[in-house]
């Protein structure tokens, strides 16, 4: 009779985790971009603080439809809107802004911290981290290095905020009548695509092992 022996070797599974370095660039925030935050939160959201901070409950993804980081920090940095964003200077001299700007190379730059209110997604800045990335046109569509950094930094915020929800900006309008919706006017409203929906497929797959709240289903039809 022969002997079988059946050799059992141990398979080693070797991390492939990576440890992105997170570049602080802050935008300037000076006592003009407080005044115009704290002013923002009290006319839009009926919020009065002495200070700008926020409890961050969910991450909302961007692009900016800017080929260049430096041409989308410019847009970010001062803390007055731009004279030509005609109809969003309407509603509040207050710059749009991003916690978050990701290079195209998937470099991720912090512009401002994570518990200071950006004005960046109708109706829920306060209580939204947003993540802008550089690019997003059909010329210039996002990278498979942004969608790496997207998704590791999506890791770290839910590591370290109490983050209930994941969305993709143009998703926001879902939020309409929910209990984290804010905004007073219910004419408020701009339409946006961002950061695709095949961008948020791939995000949201990645990022499934942190059972992230589903988002309501909301049947207006209108977007920011």
């Amino acid at each position: 009779m022969k002997r079988i022996f059946i050799l059992f070797l141990p398979i080693c599974f070797i991390s492939c985790a990576v440890t992105k370095e997170i570049i602080d660039k802050p935008i300037i925030f000076d006592e003009e971009r407080t005044a115009l935050t704290l002013e923002y939160m009290s006319d839009r959201y009926g919020l009065e603080q002495d200070t700008p901070e926020i409890e961050p409950k969910m991450i909302v993804l961007h692009w900016t439809v800017i080929p260049t980081f430096e041409g989308s920090f410019d847009v970010f940095n001062d803390p007055k809107i731009a004279g030509w964003r005609e109809y969003v200077q309407t509603i509040s001299g207050l710059n749009v802004s991003a916690h978050y700007l990701v290079n195209r190379d998937g470099t991720i730059y912090r512009l401002m911290p994570e518990t200071t209110m950006a004005r960046h997604v109708i109706g829920l800045n306060h209580c939204a981290i947003g993540v802008e990335n550089v690019g997003g046109t059909e010329e210039l569509p996002l990278t498979k290095a942004q969608l790496k950094a997207n998704i590791w930094l999506v890791d770290y915020l839910k590591s370290n905020y109490d983050i209930d929800y994941l969305i993709g900006h143009y998703e926001y309008t879902n939020f309409v009548g929910h209990e984290l919706w804010l905004e007073k006017d219910n004419n408020y409203r701009t339409e946006k695509t961002d950061p695709g929906e095949d961008f948020m497929k791939k995000v949201r797959k990645a990022s499934k092992r942190l059972n992230f709240k589903p988002i309501p289903n909301n049947n207006i039809s209108y977007e920011e």
